[in-house]
């Protein structure tokens, strides 16, 4: 329905424009009493798919990645539609109108998306504001958070401990956001040590906070796929060393290789399909250089049931879909959990977390 129907009425409109849309749709989805309840009880994910990380439960492996929902707008629908968990942001202190449009492009020929969307954002006090006013979620909600364009990197900590501050009340997790390519210099970020100080500032916060929230959300840090093996490799060790708790690999790529669409000129980070066997592999370097120990989240260009069973392979215990709802329309997320229940069963293995890197092993 969605490919013959839906997807060619949207592709008709401006990307941007055609994610408004559907946004506004699941937002007004979200506010039918009782729905989004009854349609995500009505077809659970498969036993075998559940798990615990970071001491939360998840239904499924399989979540939502940053940038389709920045302001939590549809929280609700999206969790009707099976998924284990909400990456929602990302958010900075202040709000931002982010860069000038047009800023998305949709690949058609290469199932890919460039955006240098530039954190557009409605800031923490309105995100806060929309997570407060829901009911009790059953599903996690994380908070990818970054700084404001403004702000100097010299400063960028403070900024990312403002989101914290704001945040961790209504926060089952923080994404620390250092590898998006569309904040002028935010990839610095990445460099080792400055990381480590940057990840120790934020657990520090997250830990003076349990007093005045009770809570204390894991934090995870959010690499580029496109940094130099051996920065790739000091940045891991950085991340691991100062103590967060868990990796998302990867963000979106500058690389342009191997791309068809007359679009794949345009500045911006390049996601979809075109990632999905780099992302792979830089789950499978992550997992090595960790021993394992360090949860993964894997996102980056999951079509299909076969493609999140190889990042499960390769070391990933979550895994996170954006651009490939795009292209195959919200009912890709209860594809994926059977289809994953069915590779599990086909091999003769009772639960998702025993393939977990045998393949990096």
């Amino acid at each position: 329905m969605y490919r013959s129907l839906a997807r060619p009425l949207l592709f008709r409109l401006d990307a941007e424009d055609a994610h408004h849309l559907t946004l506004n749709v699941l937002e007004a989805a979200s506010r039918v009493p009782g729905w989004p309840v009854l349609a995500s009880a009505a077809l659970p994910p498969a036993p075998a798919l559940a798990q615990t990380v970071f001491g939360q439960h998840f239904a499924s492996p399989v979540g939502l990645a940053a940038g389709l929902d920045k302001n939590a707008v549809a929280v609700p629908a999206f969790s009707a539609l099976g998924f284990g968990f909400l990456e929602v942001g990302t958010v900075t202190p202040r709000p931002q109108p982010g860069n000038e449009r047009p800023r998305l492009f949709r690949l058609t020929e290469d199932e890919a998306l460039i955006n240098r969307m530039g954190f557009n954002n409605a800031g923490a006090d309105a995100l806060h504001a929309r997570l407060s006013a829901l009911a009790r979620q059953p599903t996690p909600v994380w908070v990818n958070i970054g700084k404001n364009k403004d702000t100097p990197n010299e400063d960028a900590a403070g900024d990312y401990l403002k989101c914290v501050h704001a945040l961790q009340d209504v926060a089952d997790a923080f994404v620390i956001n250092v590898s998006s390519p569309n904040t002028p210099g935010l990839r610095a970020l990445q460099a080792a040590d400055g990381l480590g100080e940057l990840v120790r500032a934020v657990l520090d916060a997250t830990e003076a906070g349990r007093v005045r929230t009770l809570r204390r959300p894991p934090v995870l840090v959010k690499l580029a796929p496109d940094l130099h093996p051996a920065d790739f490799e000091a940045s891991v060790g950085a991340v691991q060393q100062a103590g967060a708790h868990g990796l998302i690999v990867s963000n979106t790529t500058l690389g342009r290789d191997g791309l068809f669409s007359g679009k794949a000129g345009e500045t911006g980070g390049l996601s979809g399909r075109p990632l999905t066997r780099k992302s792979t592999t830089l789950i499978r370097e992550a997992y090595r250089l960790t021993g394992g120990t360090l949860p993964i989240v894997g996102v980056g260009g999951i079509f299909s049931p076969a493609d999140a069973y190889a990042k499960l392979r390769a070391g990933a215990s979550l895994l996170e879909v954006y651009s490939a709802l795009v292209y195959e329309g919200p009912g890709l997320v209860r594809r994926l959990n059977r289809g994953l229940a069915e590779l599990l069963a086909r091999d003769g293995v009772g639960h998702v977390a025993e393939i977990v890197g045998v393949d990096a092993r």
